[in-house]
């Protein structure tokens, strides 16, 4: 993809394009630019190359910012971290992080902060102490339970489920999955059963394996949900190559731009996903408000946000984008034009 590079080559970008602000007042950048970075888990994913248009639609409009993107080659904490030390060094104004662990961060965020520098998480939130804000796309509770329902509408309320995960340690997986769980206690969900978690952590390659695992493991598998953008497509592969369509239903949350074959042929009748471009939008228009001084992330604060309009900080500096939408045959086509 257009944005697959090397650790090396980013980290040699980023010095040409993020430099030291003169001062030590990071509210008056010399070049009347501030410099923000959206780090994101890994390179070479859509849904995060998205994320980054939306914020480069927000450069356009705020006029006052710069956002580099950037990101290890694999979805790994050490990874990010060596990324954040490097930034510290270069004394960027702000970092807008999607965490590949949420607690394994904080100490150099803490850092960071320290120097001066806005912290932010989102999509993949960094735990208290670590971050300002955290930036949700949506509630951990709709997701997750929204999720269940519609295996359960695929399904017809019946058999057995396989859940597909990126990382055992990513922060929105497991809270999504959690619901999930709980969803499955309702009564209407009597005769289905969650049969096992894998972990295809964000790899291709490995998730393909974890889908075909979960086929030969369990013959009479109704349905697989996939939480992630590269898990669904992976085992929507997956479920083309066995000749399962129909048998083993797929949803979870993916690109219309990705999922658009396997919608329209059936292979996944629907999945759910926030608008990425809002969402790298959002992240941009917090970090500029937190560096400008309109906001200091305290609870009851609203966030100016654009076209997104306002948004509330709760307590412990949360923040919610918006609810899940739901991707069909009827829609899909439409939104694969834009992400």
């Amino acid at each position: 993809m257009k944005k697959i590079l090397s650790i090396l080559l980013v980290l040699s970008l980023i010095t040409v394009a993020v430099f030291a602000n003169g001062g030590s007042d990071k509210a008056a950048a010399d070049d009347g630019q501030y410099k923000m970075v959206l780090l994101v888990k890994s390179l070479g994913n859509g849904f995060f190359e998205a994320c980054d248009d939306g914020a480069q639609q927000a450069v356009a409009e705020l006029g006052n910012m710069e956002v580099v993107y950037m990101g290890p080659s694999q979805s790994t904490a050490e990874g990010q971290i060596e990324i954040i030390e490097t930034l510290i060094a270069q004394k960027v104004d702000a970092i807008a992080i999607s965490a590949n662990d949420r607690d394994a961060l904080i100490p150099v965020t803490k850092k960071a902060m320290a120097a001066g520098i806005k912290v932010i998480s989102w999509d993949s939130g960094i735990n208290i102490g670590g971050r300002i804000i955290d930036l949700a796309p949506s509630n951990a509770e709709f997701i997750g339970r929204q999720q269940y329902q519609l295996i359960a509408e695929l399904t017809g309320n019946k058999g057995q489920i396989g859940i597909l995960s990126a990382t055992s340690q990513a922060t929105n997986q497991n809270e999504w999955i959690k619901w999930m769980y709980e969803e499955a206690k309702k009564p209407e969900y009597a005769d289905m059963e969650i049969v096992e978690v894998v972990y295809g952590d964000d790899a291709s390659d490995k998730s393909y394996r974890e889908a075909v695992g979960l086929f030969s493991k369990y013959p009479d598998l109704a349905g697989i949900i996939s939480p992630t953008t590269i898990g669904v497509l992976a085992g929507a592969k997956a479920i083309e190559d066995e000749g399962l369509q129909g048998k083993v239903q797929l949803t979870g949350l993916g690109l219309p731009s990705e999922m658009q074959h396997y919608i329209e042929d059936g292979t996944c009748v629907q999945m759910a996903l926030w608008n990425p471009v809002d969402l790298g939008y959002t992240a941009t228009y917090i970090c500029e408000a937190l560096i400008t001084g309109k906001i200091t992330g305290a609870e009851g604060e609203m966030i100016p946000a654009g076209r997104m309009g306002e948004i509330p900080v709760g307590a412990d500096g949360s923040a919610v984008m918006g609810a899940p939408f739901v991707f069909n045959k009827s829609n899909v086509a439409k939104f694969a034009a834009i992400f």
